[in-house]
């Protein structure tokens, strides 16, 4: 049985969080969550992680360790972590299949929960 993640990670993003944890005394890794806010009603939160919180879901790729908050759970369930750099913009990426719409600049989106009972039996069968 493989073990359950909310979300996936790339190369690239496993790359930037290891980057950014090796930059920062103490860093464990990154804890990704949504709060509300932006124009089309949600933004993605990335934030340093000092102590890891105990009941976030833990995925780690490559060396890089990154954290997910329960709450954020069902609406980043299948997303991929990515990190891309462009003329305009250098981040994180997230391709999210529970997005609904997302706004013009790509600051916040708009995010229907994933089938709570699919989040149960993805858990319960990587147990």
């Amino acid at each position: 049985m493989g073990r359950f993640q909310v979300i996936s990670l790339t190369d690239a993003a496993a790359s930037r969080v290891r980057d950014i944890v090796d930059a920062r005394d103490g860093s464990r890794g990154l804890r990704v969550g949504i709060k509300k806010g932006g124009c089309a009603g949600m933004e993605y939160t990335v934030d340093l992680v000092t102590e890891p919180v105990a009941k976030d879901d833990h995925i780690e790729h490559a060396g890089a360790h990154v954290w997910v908050a329960p709450e954020a759970a069902l609406y980043l369930l299948g997303t991929t972590m990515d990190f891309e750099t462009t003329k305009l913009r250098t981040g994180f990426v997230f391709r999210n299949p529970n997005e609904s719409s997302a706004c013009g600049c790509g600051e916040s989106v708009e995010l229907k929960p994933a089938d709570l009972k699919a989040l149960a039996e993805a858990r319960a069968s990587a147990a």
